[in-house]
């Protein structure tokens, strides 16, 4: 299973390795398709890929961090 995420990063959160993390932890692919960081915020467009389960547990550890987690609709990006 694939699913694209839009991942809004606090300030206190960006220089945190979250997404090797996730990668690591919950065995999902992490497939990095646009970011945009500032000493402010971050903003990641991600593709994870892998069963449903770890992706959910891999969004539910984003979120439990303070990552703010926004689905991708199909097609925005290609």
């Amino acid at each position: 299973m694939k699913k694209r995420i839009y991942l809004t990063y606090p300030k206190e959160l960006i220089q945190e390795p979250l997404i090797y993390n996730i990668g690591k932890e919950f065995q999902v692919a992490t497939n990095i398709r646009q970011a945009t960081i500032s000493d402010t915020i971050g903003l990641v467009a991600i593709e994870l890929e892998g069963t449903t389960e770890d992706i959910e547990k891999a969004i539910e550890y984003l979120t439990s961090k303070g990552v703010e987690v926004e689905p991708i609709e199909l097609g925005v990006i290609e």
